[in-house]
């Protein structure tokens, strides 16, 4: 794909757009969101979107546009071959991701069909959650996960302007669409207002507590997809009138207005019908379920049965705009895997391909347990904290003075504007890092309070169980998947630094 870009910045930010938005908006804001306060829960997370997601989304595309190589080469190009093993641990966390993300996306696919032949009317609360495990435990998922990568595969194979930009142009808009008219409906409902009310209240001695902040913080990091490598890839692609504070802020803000009518759709719906189901609206909102998908994978369901016209409709569109949110971050996620194999020298019809297959058989594990699923959640989820960073330090270790001057300035005709100049140098000199590591710290502190168990562990048992490589969500997990990884990209690290320096684009 030597030489092929965006046809125009419109293009291009829907392509980051679908790269951004994914069922996080979706599925996780309203609960976080519900579980912190509701509206309180607003104004951390925003101010987040300006200390950490903005200025790693800039970095990113600086990295992807000065370059034209995916994570490996431009660390590699930009930092130096020392640097190569921290693109791999960039591109390696994104494409577990992959792997498993490919599955949820086949979960949106199995739910649309049910709500388009109307198999959802025999939801009810009491069999919601045997419905959605029984499904996840079954064989059903490897079908919908191998349709779902094979897509995303195909979308990336025909190219930028005939694949990731034509599927961007349809996804986007129709997804904007679909949660338009979602969020028209749930405002409709008698006693609608209830859970409006909700989303707008704040309470300001909610904000002394840390909790808040930290969730705040993890959704941005999680949601706007900053850190993963994705723009960096998308970049890659970008015209010479991008900018990159420009198309940042609008793929940030862009992908935060997506969550926010996410929560506008569902959260005013639950309120309005929670109490028709005879079912607590805020015991529901704040409600995890298996693998985190009580809210979208199971009340969903239930409570548009109890809309007095249009619920079926209603319910076709909710997860024909979860499908098209997961698709098109997966389609970012392919093009991030075969950018990749690209760097090392392997052509990319042979990559596009050889992600087909990897893809699919590193997802199956999770297409078929609900444990594998939440393991690999946990463990890339917190990876991606890690990856952000390390795409921090990078740049703070090249010197962000510098690297703003040659690597955005000099691409931009040295007309940048004070704005993204100034955020981008006090959050990359100041913010990142101590983010990360307070982000990462709080995650192993939570899952040091997830082995409490009944209270009857002692403190070396609390301690083993903390530190157990093979439970779903420790931190010993964390630590041994990702020292496998980067010890072998420690090991191959010249090797890497070579190839990729090696290849032309």
């Amino acid at each position: 794909m030597s030489g092929a870009t965006f046809s125009s910045r419109w293009a291009l930010l829907f392509a980051t757009l679908g790269m951004a938005i994914g069922t996080g908006n979706i599925w996780r804001f309203p609960r976080i969101l519900s579980q912190n306060g509701g509206g309180t829960f607003l104004i951390p997370w925003l101010l987040f979107l300006f200390t950490w997601s903005i200025p790693l989304l800039m970095a990113e595309f600086a990295l992807g546009r000065a370059t034209r190589r995916g994570p490996i080469g431009a660390f590699t190009k930009v930092f130096g071959a020392h640097s190569a093993w921290r693109g791999g641990f960039v591109a390696i966390c994104s494409i577990a991701i992959l792997c498993y993300y490919s599955v949820v996306t086949g979960w949106t696919f199995h739910y649309l069909s049910l709500a388009a032949t109307g198999a959802l009317d025999n939801f009810t609360a009491d069999n919601a959650t045997e419905r959605f495990t029984s499904f996840a435990e079954s064989s059903t998922p490897l079908i919908t996960h191998g349709l779902a990568i094979g897509l995303a595969c195909f979308v990336v194979a025909r190219g930028v302007s005939g694949g990731i930009e034509r599927a961007s142009k349809i996804l986007i808009p129709a997804l904007f669409g679909v949660l338009l008219l979602s969020m028209l409906r749930g405002l409709t409902l008698p006693g609608a207002s209830d859970g409006l009310g909700f989303l707008t209240q704040v309470d300001w001695e909610l904000l002394s507590h840390p909790e808040i902040w930290l969730d705040a913080l993890s959704q941005s990091a999680w949601s706007t997809g900053a850190g993963w490598g994705l723009m960096l890839c998308y970049a890659t692609y970008a015209g010479s009138n991008t900018r990159a504070g420009r198309e940042s802020v609008s793929t940030g803000m862009g992908n935060n207005s997506a969550s926010l009518l996410a929560a506008l759709a569902i959260l005013p719906a639950v309120f309005a019908l929670a109490p028709l189901a005879g079912q607590d609206a805020q015991a529901i909102v704040q409600q995890s379920g298996p693998a985190s998908t009580g809210l979208t994978f199971i009340w969903v369901p239930v409570l548009y049965q109890h809309v007095s016209w249009g619920g079926t409709v209603l319910g076709v569109i909710f997860f024909a705009g979860l499908a098209f949110a997961a698709l098109s971050s997966l389609i970012a996620l392919v093009e991030l895997a075969v950018r990749s194999l690209s760097d090392i020298g392997i052509e990319r019809r042979k990559g596009t391909l050889l992600v087909l297959l990897l893809g699919f058989l590193l997802g199956v594990p999770s297409a078929l347990s609900l444990n594998v699923f939440a393991n690999q959640d946990w463990v890339w989820g917190v990876g991606l904290i890690v990856s952000g960073g390390l795409l921090g330090y990078s740049v703070l270790r090249h010197g962000v003075a510098r690297f703003q001057r040659e690597h955005i300035e000099a691409l931009e005709g040295g007309e940048v504007a004070p704005f993204s100049t100034k955020l981008f140098g006090v959050a990359l000199r100041w913010l990142v890092l101590p983010q990360a590591i307070g982000l990462l710290v709080w995650w192993f502190v939570k899952a040091w309070d997830w082995t409490e168990g009944d209270g009857t562990l002692g403190t070396g048992e609390r301690l083993a169980a903390w530190l157990n490589p093979f439970a779903a969500a420790s931190v010993g997990t964390c630590l041994a998947q990702w020292a496998l990884v980067i010890g072998l990209l420690l090991v191959w690290r010249k090797q890497l630094a070579a190839r990729s320096s090696a290849v032309n684009d």
